[in-house]
């Protein structure tokens, strides 16, 4: 399977859809674009980040826009937001094994966690 994310809107109890995500490559914290991309009505890209034959060992970053999402959703958000952009790094072992990087969010927290 690869490498693939879900964000669940905590605040609302639903699938974040619409939601902008930008993923990167990390070496030596020197961050690459790979690609941008807005989330669909479930929550998830339209295709894994990364498949099995193209997936790295390496380091890696997911960039959520939550203020963005929350924004349009009408939320009232403070000056300047609590959270702005929720910034997960992490890394991949095992091109063999399925990684999949949920978010939790309102516009106050986040959880994560490593999927199946």
């Amino acid at each position: 399977m690869g490498l693939s994310t879900h964000v669940l809107d905590t605040m609302h109890g639903g699938p974040a859809a619409g939601m902008a995500v930008s993923l990167y490559t990390t070496v030596d914290d020197v961050a690459t674009l790979v690609r941008h991309f807005v989330l669909n009505a479930d929550g998830r890209s339209d295709t894994p980040l990364y498949d099995n034959t193209t997936l790295q060992i390496g380091t890696y970053r997911l960039v959520f826009d939550v203020a963005g999402y929350f924004k349009a959703c009408g939320v009232v958000l403070p000056e300047p937001h609590f959270l702005n952009r929720v910034t997960l790094d992490f890394g991949v072992a095992h091109t063999d094994q399925h990684y999949h990087v949920p978010l939790l969010v309102s516009p106050w927290s986040y959880s994560t966690y490593r999927g199946s």
